[in-house]
């Protein structure tokens, strides 16, 4: 198979698809690799560690596409992109159809055959092809908020872990799962106060568990978000349903009860944001003010930290792009239901359900696809 890897051109996006070791594993498959030149510089890879790995290196995007029978991205394919995508092509990446009708349809008319990284799953339940990217996410979280959160930026002007006399931010994080986890760990780190909420009775005793007093938990509800939230200097949103759009959890007629420039981290952008006024920034613009509150919504947030984010990411990434190149998509999905759970569109037919009901769109069985 010849398998394809663009150069990103989302805004500040600077990590790529496949790494060195991931085209050197693929070669070594017998499979042939194009790489778009330079499209591994925003993560530290040069064209010449490509070149060394057995790969091809091309001068265009549009030769990709043109010729690759299947195309690994990072992100979403972008208007200039779709328009690019073929009939009987596969398309390997993330995509986040729910929050994105434009989107959907533009790979629906494309004939494209398109697995989502995001909705791939494992056998303990996870979404191993998310989690790396949550776990930087996560991590990132605290770390941006604080940025925010200082006065030259709009935010309250509080230090994260405060100073001896003078208490510490109080951070809420809505969500105890990977982002979730990560995030409360870095921000208690940080010194912060912490709460995490989350509705799984299990996992919140895995928190107390493991991770013991360096944060509190509480059973998420509306009444006790509405609590916390007077007191809260930063909330975090975390929260995910596979595939489908982000429940609006906190909504703009709280904020009167927030304490002006406080701050909302929406990791939770990508799936249309967890709060009622999220809307997608970028690393170039990353923060904006409703009402005296402060957003932060980047909605690739990983890419500032594109080498660490792109290692990660093949790590997880390259055993499931082997196997659609060794086997072809069909036979891949059907040796691995885990993998037919990434298929979210199929020559023109909308695979995932999730997003169907997201998108008030009809959905076929994938498994009747294979």
């Amino acid at each position: 198979m010849r398998i394809g890897c663009p150069t990103e051109i989302k805004p500040q996006e600077f990590r790529v698809g496949m790494t060195p070791i991931a085209a050197q594993e693929a070669v070594g498959h017998g499979h042939e690799v194009l790489i778009q030149s330079g499209a591994g510089l925003g993560a530290g890879f040069d064209d010449a560690a490509y070149q060394a790995a057995g790969a091809k290196i091309v001068g265009t995007a549009q030769e990709i596409f043109a010729q690759a029978d299947m195309v690994v991205k990072v992100k979403e394919p972008q208007a200039a992109e779709r328009k690019m995508l073929r009939e009987g092509q596969v398309l390997f990446t993330y995509l986040h159809l729910a929050p994105d009708p434009e989107q959907t349809k533009d790979l629906l008319a494309s004939g494209a055959t398109c697995i989502a990284y995001e909705t791939v799953t494992d056998r303990a339940g996870g979404l191993p092809l998310l989690a790396p990217m949550s776990e930087v996410a996560g991590r990132l979280a605290p770390q941006v908020g604080a940025w925010t959160l200082q006065k030259a930026n709009g935010g309250r002007g509080v230090l994260m872990g405060g100073v001896p006399g003078v208490g510490p931010a109080r951070v809420i994080v809505i969500g105890g799962g990977v982002v979730g986890t990560h995030a409360a760990k870095i921000a208690a780190g940080m010194g912060a106060d912490v709460t995490v909420l989350d509705r799984s009775l299990p996992r919140l005793r895995y928190l107390d568990d493991v991770f013991g007093g360096s944060f509190k938990t509480g059973y998420s509800s509306a009444g006790l978000l509405a609590e916390l939230l007077p007191q809260a200097d930063m909330v975090i949103g975390a929260v995910l349903i596979p595939g489908a759009a982000a429940p609006k959890l906190v909504r703009r007629d709280q904020f009167p009860m927030m304490k002006p420039g406080s701050v909302l981290v929406d990791v939770a952008i990508d799936q249309g944001g967890c709060f009622e006024t999220s809307r997608a920034t970028t690393h170039q613009d990353p923060i904006y003010e409703v009402d005296g509150i402060m957003h932060y919504c980047v909605a690739n947030m990983p890419g500032a930290v594109a080498r660490t984010s792109t290692l990660a990411l093949g790590n997880a990434t390259m055993p499931f792009m082997l196997a659609l190149a060794d086997k072809g998509w069909k036979q891949a999905c059907a040796d691995d239901a885990h993998l037919l759970n990434g298929l979210n569109v199929h020559a023109g037919q909308l695979t995932y359900a999730a997003v169907g009901e997201a998108l008030g769109m009809a959905t076929v069985d994938p498994k009747t696809l294979i």
